[in-house]
């Protein structure tokens, strides 16, 4: 017999799987013991013991609570758990096996089958389609190359070393470990003037972003034109405006800025075009920032891999009171981590870091605190430099495969380059029968791209190390149709 329980009244924990029995107008708490994962089951008593039993657990594995091949915990057990007879248990398991619900072995006791597609419901996310064969795409590092053995030391070290407070909620900022070493791995390695107190750590650059246009509060935007679309969303949906500027073979035009207030920019290394911004261009831009009082949102998200001569360092070092500096482990370790980092000018801190306290109240502490761990020991760098020589050599068989036929620009860093073409849409289907992946410059300009320039913009870090090969041959197979 089954007490009634006022609903708000404690109860003992006893196992693993909570089991909640309305019954006379109260609710009974009680924990299935033996089954390993957390549970809620809700029966009617009205309905009668075995069929409530029997309803509460065909919805459980009809909504996926229990999942298939879960191990059922065994009918004496269940009973003596819920306080029900073996044989109400018995009958309710039998009644779901006989259904198809559930399977009995000898031996490995009873678990939830495998249901059929249609019983099972809809996918809760939509994949696209299946992945390519060749995958080209830009946008994403070789993440086969993760440093995993160099993280989960470090990520240990962090965690054995660690006070009770970091799992407590923590400064919007960011965790301080992370930041000094953040402070003095761009100050050498990308020239940023980087104080610690000036530095907010954020959950990727498209959050950075974006807390930037809330706090701008409207201000116009300019953008590069070709440009990265997904960024211009990610303005218009945090408030601002975009403005269009456009880009030549010397970088965005400062000349071209009209009434925007701020502006986007990716100097090292523009994307899609591969150019970088030309000095005269890099003074330009920084004086407008100081006669107009702009601000400049320097979008260094490949800046550690030049190839041919030291990198170019960062705007942010010419004007480190007009430059939001905006970088990320998203290419350099991958975009699974969701660390990215602002060095903002003084007068912009505070408002970042309220905005960042009212997005999300900080970002996840271990992976800062495992970050600042590979940064110090200089296991950060060793990685972005083996990374580096595998990246170029990629770089160096991409124009040797294309580069006597093909015009192949923006190779001189990064992650993509762009190949000229006369027309993209024959290639893009051929390249869509071939199993190949690959960007094309008509999708990133602000406008209509009738009349523009065309190109293919091709990822050579997406492919893993020994799918490389393969997925060259499959473009220059594309392009000599």
């Amino acid at each position: 017999m089954i007490p009634d329980v006022p609903v708000g009244r404690p109860v003992r924990v006893i196992g693993h799987v909570r089991v909640v029995f309305r019954h006379c107008g109260g609710i009974v708490d009680d924990f299935w013991a033996g089954i390993g994962v957390d549970l809620h089951l809700e029966t009617d008593a009205a309905a009668g013991r075995r069929s409530g039993l029997e309803s509460a657990l065909r919805d459980a594995v009809r909504d996926g609570r229990l999942a298939p091949g879960t191990r059922l915990p065994a009918t004496r057990r269940l009973a003596t758990d819920l306080g029900v007879s073996r044989g109400t248990a018995k009958g309710a398991y039998d009644q779901l096996v006989a259904e198809g619900y559930f399977v009995a072995r000898q031996g490995s006791g009873t678990r939830v089958a495998a249901l059929p597609a249609a019983q099972a419901g809809p996918s809760p996310t939509h994949t696209g389609g299946p992945a390519p064969r060749h995958d080209l795409r830009p946008g994403s590092p070789d993440v086969g190359a993760f440093p995993a053995a160099a993280w989960l030391r470090a990520l240990r070290r962090a965690v054995a070393e660690a006070p009770s407070l970091t799992y407590d909620y923590g400064d919007p900022r960011g965790r301080i470990e992370l930041r000094t070493a953040l402070s003095g791995y761009l100050g050498r390695a990308r020239g940023v003037l980087a104080p610690p107190e000036r530095i907010v750590i954020t959950s990727g650059y498209v959050q950075g972003l974006a807390l930037l246009t809330r706090v701008l509060e409207g201000e116009p935007v300019g953008m590069e034109d070709p440009g990265l679309p997904f960024h211009r969303d990610v303005v218009r949906h945090s408030g601002g405006t975009v403005v269009p500027v456009p880009v030549d073979e010397r970088g965005l035009r400062p000349a071209a800025l009209g009434q925007a207030g701020a502006v986007v920019v990716t100097p090292a290394h523009q994307y899609p075009t591969g150019v970088t911004l030309r000095p005269e261009r890099r003074r330009a831009l920084t004086d407008w920032a100081r006669a107009c009082r702009g601000l400049i949102i320097e979008d260094d998200y490949d800046g550690e891999f030049r190839y041919d001569r030291q990198p170019v360092g960062a705007l942010q070092g010419m004007a480190p009171d007009h430059v939001a500096y905006l970088g990320t482990a998203s290419k350099t370790l991958g975009p699974a981590l969701r660390l990215g980092w602002m060095v903002l000018p003084p007068h912009l801190v505070g408002a970042v870091a309220d905005a960042k306290l009212h997005s999300d109240h900080h970002t996840e502490t271990l992976g800062q605190l495992a970050l600042a761990e590979l940064i110090d020991s200089h296991a950060y760098d060793r990685h972005v430099r083996a990374c580096r020589l595998r990246y170029r050599r990629r770089r160096d068989a991409l124009v040797d495969r294309l580069g006597a036929r093909w015009k192949v620009r923006g190779i001189a860093a990064g992650l993509h380059a762009l190949i000229d073409v006369d027309e993209e849409a024959p290639l893009l289907e051929r390249a869509e029968a071939a199993g190949l992946a690959v960007g094309h410059l008509g999708g990133h300009w602000h406008g209509p791209a009738e009349d523009r320039p065309q190109g293919l913009v091709v990822g050579y870090g997406t492919p893993r190390e020994r799918a490389y090969p393969a997925a060259l041959e499959a473009l220059a197979g594309v392009l000599e149709g």
